[in-house]
């Protein structure tokens, strides 16, 4: 499985660069805090795969990395070669990149 920084994605977003962020918590833990990124929870998601690009670069986050690792996992083992999980997701953006995100 690939992962991704926080501080890469930050990059990825600075950039304005061509990629897909997805957020795979359940809707309660969005309003707690989100980081941007299209909410498809993680029960959904391999019912939602018209949802999810395999031509560019797409980033799995949920809140510790652990649920967006089992994803990425998932959609490899049907035919996704461009997903990358977010090391340690939610916690870790609160931690190194923007504190004002709500940990849980």
């Amino acid at each position: 499985m690939k992962e991704i920084t926080v501080s890469e994605l930050k990059k990825l977003k600075d950039t304005k660069a061509d990629f897909q962020l997805i957020d795979v918590r359940e809707e309660h833990e969005v309003e707690l805090s989100e980081i941007g990124g299209e909410s498809i929870p993680m029960g959904e998601v391999m019912d939602n795969l018209s949802k999810i690009s395999k031509d560019k670069q797409v980033v799995i986050h949920c809140r510790s990395g652990a649920r967006s690792g089992a994803i990425c996992q998932a959609l490899e083992s049907v035919g996704y070669h461009n997903v990358y999980n977010l090391k340690g997701g939610i916690i870790a953006w609160s931690t190194e990149i923007d504190p004002s995100i709500t940990k849980y």
